[in-house]
């Protein structure tokens, strides 16, 4: 079981990627209310090298001297990847081992007003970035992000890196109810999208349990008003996943796959489904042993149950 590799996984933007997390539970610069990960333990803008590098190397070796390649190494993970300091030399190396799999970056983007921060990004081939609010009462109620993080120089280091990237930039908003999609946050947000000039806009909503309890997803109708009111001809609503089942980067040692994915996010027997590519009535057996050992736990969600790691007390 590896640290610092999980998947692959099949993701509703790219495939089945392979993650790469460079960043301990959770650390981060936002505490967004809607984290699939749950809540910040700690929040801080500091880079640093969280875990070591050399850790990293010889996972990533030994994962593609035993595995088929996956269509996208990813840099994502239960933290904000760019507070990595050595960021930039981890992508190095993923290019140079594997040049033929495009490397994504999922980030929140709070550091894009560091120049070095963008600077260690452009060897990426794709960065998907995140910005639900554009005000900063809406900021401060969904991302709950470090004090120093002010709407302005959020936007502002979007900007720069959209005007410095050579790649694709895929921009996510995430509509929350009641708390982003009134008519001032979204004139604020277009006003942003209209300067940051992403290669695509994916609206997203919320799919699995999060930090906060009492919210509700949009609905895909409420969505699409949304993206009419853009007016924007990237605009795009997040579809689900594909199914996979026949895809050959599947792993099959079970139990420690299904607690590596699950201590990244939740997901429901339907996502083991497609990550695992193996029957239901087979992956329930583990499920099974793994929840009776106390390891799991279940959370029921408008989208059906999630298995997630169970907290202990």
């Amino acid at each position: 079981m590896y640290k610092h590799l999980f998947g692959p996984v099949p993701s509703r933007r790219l495939g089945m990627s392979l993650g790469l997390d460079l960043i301990p539970h959770k650390i981060c610069s936002l505490n967004c209310v809607y984290c699939e990960c749950g809540r910040s333990t700690t929040l801080t803008g500091e880079r640093k090298e969280y875990v070591p590098v050399e850790e990293v190397y010889s996972e990533l070796n030994d994962f593609f001297e035993n595995h088929p390649d996956p269509d996208y190494i990813t840099f994502s993970g239960a933290g904000e990847p760019s507070l990595h300091s050595r960021i930039g030399e981890v992508i190095a190396f993923v290019k140079e081992l594997r040049p033929s799999i495009p490397v994504a970056v999922l980030t929140n983007g709070t550091l894009f007003g560091d120049p070095q921060v963008r600077g260690e990004l452009m060897q990426a081939d794709l960065v998907l970035p995140s910005l639900d609010a554009a005000t900063e009462e809406a900021l401060k109620r969904i991302n709950r992000p470090l004090r120093s993080i002010r709407p302005e120089a959020y936007i502002g280091g979007l900007i720069s890196f959209s005007q410095e990237f050579t790649g694709e930039i895929w921009l996510e908003i995430l509509i929350l109810p009641g708390y982003n999609d009134d008519q001032e946050n979204l004139e604020a947000l277009k006003k942003a999208l209209g300067k940051i000039h992403p290669h695509r806009i994916q609206l997203n909503t919320l799919d699995r349990p999060c930090t906060v309890g009492g919210l509700w997803p949009a609905t895909h109708a409420r969505l699409q008003e949304i993206a009419d009111y853009f007016e924007m001809e990237q605009v795009e609503i997040i579809a689900p996943p594909e199914d996979r089942n026949q895809v050959k980067s599947y792993r099959t040692d079970l139990d420690a796959v299904i607690l590596e994915t699950l201590s990244r996010r939740p997901c429901t027997l339907e996502d083991l489904e497609k990550i695992l590519g193996l029957p239901v009535i087979e992956i329930n057996k583990f499920l099974g042993v793994l929840e009776e050992a106390g390891k799991i736990e279940t959370s029921r969600q408008e989208r059906g149950t999630f298995y997630q790691i169970r907290i202990l007390e």
